[in-house]
């Protein structure tokens, strides 16, 4: 497993991990919220991958990081809310749940036919996507129901030398994960509270949005 250093990424470098992404490797790589692992979303048998390194049921979907609301687009159908939420809470860790388009596979999906997506605030993912013109997965870097790592070590604890490559970007300042918000229903619906409030979006949507008890 080659290791990277955010603060000393260079082109060449991001060259190099978005051509190991083309070719079907993944990565171990810093987010905004946890560490996420990074894979070509239209690559079976990385994604295949994915779910073998955390030992994830197949029954649970695999959200997507972007680099522009347009990017988003590309793999998932806007809501009639979509483009407001988005403007007013991306860049973010706030994951939008839409319609995913035909090409998206079901794989990622869990045959729920719907795809999460997030713009992330952090400068890494954001450069790499760029670097690499599509999203990319970012479900986060731990075995499934172990807590989400925060810092390369505790990625390497878990995962050992499973991914291609870890991007180490320090300690994280937060162990929780993104916000979920459901946009497919006519009333948002807050599936998971995270750094965005359930009251800041409360507020945003004048009270018309409903919670996961």
């Amino acid at each position: 497993m080659k290791v990277y250093h955010t603060e000393t990424l260079k082109n060449e470098a991001y060259g190099e991990i978005a051509s190991l992404l083309r070719s079907g490797g993944v990565i171990a790589f810093p987010t905004d919220t946890a560490y996420g692992l990074g894979a070509d979303p239209f690559n079976d048998a990385a994604i295949d991958r994915v779910f073998q390194i955390k030992g994830r049921p197949d029954t649970k979907a695999i959200l997507l990081v972007v680099s522009s609301v347009e990017m988003a687009k590309t793999v998932a159908e806007p809501s009639a809310l979509f483009d407001a939420v988005a403007k007013r809470f991306w860049p973010g860790p706030l994951t939008i749940i839409l319609q995913a388009v035909a090409s998206v596979p079901s794989k990622l999906t869990a045959g729920t036919q719907t795809i999460g997506v997030r713009w992330p605030v952090a400068e890494f993912t954001t450069t790499l996507v760029q670097h690499l013109g599509t999203p990319i997965t970012a479900t986060s870097a731990n075995r499934s129901g172990l807590p989400a790592a925060i810092t390369a070590a505790e990625v390497r604890a878990q995962l050992d030398e499973s991914p291609d490559a870890l991007v180490d970007g320090g300690e994280l300042p937060s162990r929780g994960g993104s916000t979920i918000l459901d946009l497919t229903t006519d009333t948002p619906w807050l599936l998971r509270e995270g750094p965005i409030s359930f009251e800041s979006l409360q507020q945003f949507f004048e009270g018309n949005i409903r919670r996961q008890a």
